[in-house]
């Protein structure tokens, strides 16, 4: 409007006046779908004739603050998404892993899971790593970690499949090796879409001692550590899960005195590498096999769950928290003698 205050459309306003209102120009703010979201608009305290060219200008003005907020209104959509997304994904990878571990009478038992850092876009995948403790039968029970490869729901589909093939056969398969290459056949059976390293290990109770058997399928080794802190490895290494029909693997027999402890881990705890972009000057090794022995001969007299969270401590002071791996811990140590 070239003169507000005797257009027909505007004149009645009841801001013309007030807001001294003498030349009135505007255009809609769209929603991509073309709903009308408010205005754009100019006034001039005079009356005067709009140009062409000021048209023109005001017109893509008000495209460019519809495009504004819609890219506010997506972002937010977007950041709203992601924040559900990430709390599903959590949801989902708690409930993969035991809610609490099964408490053992004579045994102190600790674990922990540490995704990895994000380093995509989302950020919120899931792990594919897993640990569980139970009871088999009698005064026997069984500890499994495993690692599946890759991230998002197949590795979380292998990840429950897994668990629970495991919890139904242990009872009557005795033998790690022989429940581990039972797996490997469930995992073929159903065309798992990836592969599995795992360590397994069955034990048995005495007062004061534990007794144990474990296998490795293509995972890293059980570590135990002493009561003087002496760390040593367990296991003979053996062929990864889900792949191939015949699988090597082999049972190795250990023994807990008090005050020992035996480690299960995944391979975020031994192959934890440097931040992405540290420069060359500041980046330190990778956090490996003899720097996992280390931290845990450095726990040496801590509990389970002590002995678990110095580890992690070890491993975030290394790489300033940055986690290039899920990282799985798993700890079973005999209480002390008195």
């Amino acid at each position: 409007m070239d003169d507000a205050a005797s257009d027909p459309r505007t004149r009645d306003h009841p801001s013309v006046g007030p807001m001294n209102i003498g030349a009135w120009a505007g255009f809609p703010l769209l929603a991509p779908g073309g709903e009308v979201l408010g205005s754009f608009c100019v006034i001039d305290d005079s009356p005067r004739t709009w140009s062409a060219a000021d048209l023109t200008m005001l017109e893509t003005l008000a495209r460019s603050v519809s495009a504004e907020i819609h890219l506010r209104q997506s972002l937010e959509a977007a950041r709203q998404a992601h924040r559900l997304s990430a709390d599903l994904a959590h949801s989902l990878q708690q409930g993969l892993l035991p809610p609490s571990l099964h408490p053992i009478p004579g045994l102190e038992v600790a674990a922990s899971y540490h995704p990895a850092s994000a380093s995509g876009s989302s950020g919120v995948e899931v792990g594919g790593d897993f640990y569980d403790l139970f009871a088999t039968r009698g005064s026997s029970y069984a500890a499994v970690l495993g690692d599946v490869c890759g991230k998002g729901v197949e590795a979380a589909k292998v990840t429950a499949m897994a668990r629970y093939t495991v919890r139904a056969d242990a009872s009557r398969i005795l033998s790690p090796a022989a429940l581990l290459g039972r797996l490997n056949t469930a995992m073929l059976a159903q065309r798992a879409p990836r592969f599995l390293t795992a360590a397994y290990t069955a034990f048995r109770l005495t007062p004061g001692r534990l007794a144990g058997r474990v296998s490795l399928a293509g995972h890293p080794p059980a570590l135990i550590r002493r009561a003087d802190g002496r760390v040593h490895r367990v296991g003979t290494p053996g062929t990864l899960l889900g792949v191939v029909e015949h699988v090597s693997l082999v049972d190795v027999r250990f023994r807990l005195a008090p005050g020992d402890l035996l480690l299960l881990y995944t391979d975020g705890a031994c192959e934890a590498r440097p931040r992405p972009g540290t420069p060359p000057d500041r980046r330190r090794q990778v956090f490996g096999d003899a720097e996992l022995a280390a931290a845990l001969s450095g726990t040496r007299g801590l509990d389970a769950e002590a002995t678990v969270k110095g580890i992690g401590a070890a491993l975030a002071d290394h790489h300033d928290g940055w986690a290039s791996d899920d990282t799985a811990l798993l700890a079973l140590r005999v209480p002390a003698s008195p």
